[in-house]
């Protein structure tokens, strides 16, 4: 009996990809770490043309580290997964005040104010202006995150395992999603989850741009449909931040005077966690294990062939287990 086609060539028609190469999957999720190292790295060198820009991509470099993090630490000892992420969120952090104060002025200025909140706005921007470190120390504070960072990219290296199952990368993924769920729920009227939510929300569309990347429209449009929601999300938490920046730069303003512009702030604030709330409510319907064997199905969906999709073996379950 003559072989079959696909017996002496291989799947004429199959594609091909890095998730189902375990040297290969390692290889590309450290260079997608180094890459966003390196970002983290660029931003801190371009401060001179605009320190608000280099912030802004400081911190976006060392979040999206930590979703790279968050897909394969499953594969990491936890003592190593514990410190890689306590210096990512130290580097992050030492970034903070600056980008607060690069942000307030924006954020105050598209709230519709009466004559009074305006001239608080005014003053508080005054005093934080007097706060806000000298260009040196920023750019010192850009360098000491970017180094820290790129650390933890030599000890990734190291601590890893030779190869890397798809398995680790779907259950990290899907963990990701759980956390951001629970912070959905918990939102509801908390500040300080909404925040958080936000941020595993990010998180979570940066590892679904990877592993896109690597399958295909399925997995595309599962990405699109959760970074619609992530760009929601972003006005409520900048307000977020206002509140806390208003009360730290306050100090020597009324108390009354304060009080007013919180509450304007808040009123506008109570409008957009609820709408993003609803808006999301659809994409964190799911647990997080059905979520992942969402990504699981759409993966195998996309690199079969459309002819062969119809008598796929039904392994989803073993590859989330």
């Amino acid at each position: 009996m003559p072989y079959a086609e696909h017996d002496k060539l291989g799947p004429l028609t199959s594609q091909t990809s890095t998730l189902h190469d375990p040297i290969e999957l390692r290889a590309k999720l450290i260079a997608e770490f180094q890459a966003a190292v390196s970002a983290a790295k660029d931003a801190a060198g371009s401060v001179d043309r605009s320190a608000e820009t280099a912030v802004h991509e400081a911190r976006k470099a060392l979040r999206r580290a930590r979703a790279v993090l968050a897909m394969f630490a499953g594969a990491l000892p936890k003592s190593e997964r514990r410190a890689v992420r306590a210096a990512l969120q130290d580097a992050r952090r030492s970034l903070s005040m600056v980008r607060d104060h690069t942000v307030a002025p924006t954020t105050l200025g598209g709230l519709e104010l009466g004559d009074e909140d305006r001239e608080t706005a005014k003053r508080i921007l005054d005093s934080a202006a007097e706060a806000l470190p000298p260009m040196a120390e920023i750019k010192q504070l850009l360098a000491e995150a970017a180094t820290r960072a790129a650390a933890q990219a030599e000890a990734l290296v190291a601590a890893l395992p030779p190869a890397l199952d798809e398995s680790i990368l779907f259950a990290g993924i899907a963990e990701t999603y759980g956390d951001a769920r629970k912070a959905h729920r918990r939102a509801k009227g908390s500040k300080p989850w909404f925040h958080t939510w936000r941020r595993r929300a990010k998180e979570l569309v940066y590892e679904l741009e990877f592993l896109a990347k690597h399958a295909g429209a399925r997995l595309t449009a599962i990405h699109d449909e959760i970074d619609a929601v992530g760009d929601t999300l972003g006005p409520a938490v900048d307000l977020i931040m206002l509140r806390e920046f208003v009360e730290t730069h306050g100090q020597g303003i009324g108390d009354e005077a304060i009080r007013h512009l919180r509450d304007t702030i808040d009123e506008r604030l109570e409008d957009l966690m609820k709408t993003a709330r609803k808006t999301a409510r659809d994409a964190f319907t799911q647990k997080p294990k059905k979520f992942g064997k969402r990504l699981v199905k759409s993966v195998k969906r996309d690199l079969t062939p459309a002819d062969d999709q119809a008598r796929e073996p039904e392994d989803i379950d073993r590859a989330m287990d």
